[in-house]
């Protein structure tokens, strides 16, 4: 059986498959601005993802935790997210974006968006 060869590190298709599957739940769900929010995460997700794959254990721990709060964050009582909790995902991957040096995909994660504060550290945009 012929397959197709990649060099990941063990561990990366678990999480983009589990970004992609959340994204698939979303979209049935959310339209317009909420929507756009979620698919810029993913995206952003899934690019570090495979841009840490060889990296500190730190580093590829801050996205792993990144990609399992967009993922598993519930602040509603209804099957899908709120606009709130993506809001609170997007601060969250803002912040690993930052820490990890990847300014290259601020554009991509804050397009029509106001600009975050930048003055909380990780832990308290967690907790938000």
């Amino acid at each position: 059986m012929a397959g197709e060869q990649r060099n990941v590190a063990p561990g990366t298709d678990v999480l983009i498959r589990k970004v992609d599957s959340h994204l698939a739940t979303l979209r049935g769900g959310l339209h317009g601005p909420e929507l756009e929010l979620a698919e810029r995460l993913a995206r952003c997700l899934r690019e570090l993802v495979v841009s840490t794959a060889q990296a500190s254990a730190a580093d590829r721990g801050q996205v792993r935790a990144a990609v399992h709060y967009f993922v598993l964050r519930r602040e509603s009582r209804g099957r899908l997210l709120s606009v709130r909790s993506l809001t609170a995902a997007e601060r969250v991957v803002d912040k690993v974006v930052r820490q990890l040096g990847r300014v290259d995909l601020l554009a991509e994660l804050h397009r029509d968006r106001p600009a975050l504060d930048d003055a909380l550290p990780l832990g308290d945009a967690l907790l938000r």
